[in-house]
Formats: C-alpha cells, sequence, structure tokens
C-alpha cells in the first residue's frame, strides 16, 4: 500500500523512488514527479509507460500546478498595482508566488529530463 502526502499525492509505490533511491537507475531515465517526499526530497517514477496511471496523475498534477501558478501572478499583479495595498497582503502573496515558482521550476526540469533523447 502507497503512503500518501497531504493533497492526495502519492509518496512510495514500486514505481516511485525517492533521492536515495535515484542511484539505482540512470537520471534520465527517472522521470521527476511533481510532488516531494515525507522529508521534502524529490521523487522519481521509474516507468516506460508514458500512459501509465502515475504518469497520468503527474501530467495532471503539473497541469493543475500550472494553471494555478497562472492564476496566482494575475492576481499578484493586480496586489502589486493597488497602492494601498497592506505589507501583510503583500508577504501572502509573495509566499504564494515563492510556492508556485518551486512547482513551476519543478515542472520545468521534469519536462526537461523527458525531452532528452537517448543517443
Amino acid at each position: 500500500m502507497s503512503d500518501w502526502a497531504p493533497g492526495g499525492a502519492p509518496t512510495s509505490s514500486s514505481e516511485i523512488h525517492r533521492e536515495a533511491d535515484a542511484g539505482m537507475t540512470a537520471q534520465n531515465e527517472l522521470r521527476l514527479l511533481p510532488w516531494a517526499g515525507p522529508e521534502g526530497k524529490p521523487c522519481y517514477l521509474d516507468t516506460d509507460d508514458r500512459e501509465g496511471y502515475m504518469s497520468r496523475l503527474a501530467d495532471h498534477i503539473e497541469t493543475v500546478q500550472l494553471g494555478m501558478a497562472t492564476e496566482l501572478l494575475g492576481q499578484a499583479v493586480q496586489v502589486l498595482d493597488d497602492e494601498t495595498e497592506d505589507l501583510e497582503k503583500l508577504k501572502l502573496i509573495a509566499a504564494q508566488l515563492a510556492g508556485a515558482l518551486r512547482d513551476v521550476l519543478r515542472v520545468a526540469t521534469s519536462g526537461g529530463h523527458r525531452l532528452v533523447t537517448p543517443e
């Protein structure tokens, strides 16, 4: 049975490897998943099936994360344009932007690894 992190993201299964286990397979063969393990370490998927359940779940979560980042960017622009916003609201939007940036960078890193073609 898999462990589940907040938000419903699995953190372990027979297909998922945490960073410590990643040495068993070449890095370019593993997919960086859009969630972290219990200690905040990256999780990787080891599969050849891009249409498998875990691959589709990761694709869906990445799509949601990118959509949320797009919406957050619009909100941030509005907050920054409003000169009357207080410091607490600015701190909140900065924290949310930092989280969204982390997610977007993970999606970009994962996508970049999947674009590499074997020679």
